[in-house]
């Protein structure tokens, strides 16, 4: 009996890419594939292309007992419920409840590089979402992913805008990734043959720095971009001016904060080795949307 394979959070931007990846492989019948969204009007398109599509909201155990009736291989994203404490961790959780209890075969989790031994702030939602998963005994992928390539847009435009890049990440160095690579490596692991519990770190090739990046920028749009050295204080001080919201200030400083200290500075070939082809390097990311970078 062929494989089913369960991807929740299928209307967001990693989800459609990773069902994607899995239609132009080939290997699996659009049927088998099952797309999950608390909104099924978001997945129409994929209904259309033979996809099976469900309801599976992480705040509703009962839509997802549901959602994972009859699937051998769940992969679950992780949410974006980053505003309120606890209850990230808490809907992934329900999740591992659920595939649990309908018997599925392999769970693969989208996690993050290091958990156990990170400054993030939301470190702990993925580590305990991991121990949850070995704690049910049911064969595991743990797809640690690295930071977006499009993760940039959050800060560059405004920056080049300005000519000046604020960071209190100093001279650490991180592997950004694009998306599309993430979701064709975690495309390949859902289509591995393996029944073994393994856990990848998704990376780009390369490492850089905050001035390396600004560099290939400034290069690619022509606008001169100087860094900014800040403490995390000045850093959360300026972003609390900009009027971010405040759940949000704690959580970009700690972004920076673990850079500078060097707990995202690895570059692995895992998701070369998953998806059988060489990720997209920054220098050609950045070249690529340099217009939009460049507002």
């Amino acid at each position: 009996m062929p494989d089913t394979f369960l991807i929740t959070g299928a209307a967001g931007k990693l989800g459609r890419l990773v069902i994607e990846e899995l239609l132009a492989s080939g290997k699996v019948a659009p049927a088998s594939i099952v797309a999950a969204s608390r909104d099924l009007s978001k997945l129409s398109d994929l209904a259309a292309k033979g996809v099976t599509v469900r309801t599976a909201d992480f705040n509703d155990p009962a839509s997802l007992d549901s959602a994972f009736q009859g699937i051998s291989k769940a992969l679950i994203i992780s949410t974006d419920a980053l505003g309120e404490p606890g209850l990230r961790l808490a809907q992934h959780q329900a999740a591992v409840a659920a595939a649990k209890k309908a018997g599925v075969r392999h769970i693969l989790y989208t996690s993050m590089p290091q958990p156990d031994d990170s400054l993030v702030a939301f470190a702990g939602d993925h580590l305990g979402t991991e121990k949850a998963i070995k704690a049910t005994g049911i064969p595991h992928t743990l797809l640690r992913n690295g930071w977006y390539m499009e993760n940039l847009f959050l800060a560059l435009p405004h920056a080049l805008q300005t000519g000046k890049w604020y960071t209190s990440a100093g001279q650490g160095r991180i592997a950004h990734i694009a998306r599309a690579d993430v979701a064709a490596a975690i495309a390949g692991a859902l289509l591995s043959a393996t029944e073994e519990s393994r856990t990848y770190t998704l990376t780009g090739s390369e490492t850089h720095t905050t001035e390396e990046i600004a560099a290939l920028a400034s290069a690619a749009t022509g606008k001169s971009l100087e860094v900014v050295h800040l403490t995390d204080e000045q850093l959360a001080a300026g972003l609390e001016g900009a009027g971010l919201p405040g759940f949000l200030v704690p959580i970009l400083v700690s972004f920076d904060a673990n850079c500078r200290e060097g707990k995202i500075a690895m570059a692995t070939g895992d998701a070369e080795t998953l998806s059988g082809r060489k990720p997209k390097s920054l220098e050609a990311f950045i070249k690529e949307q340099a217009a939009a970078l460049a507002g």
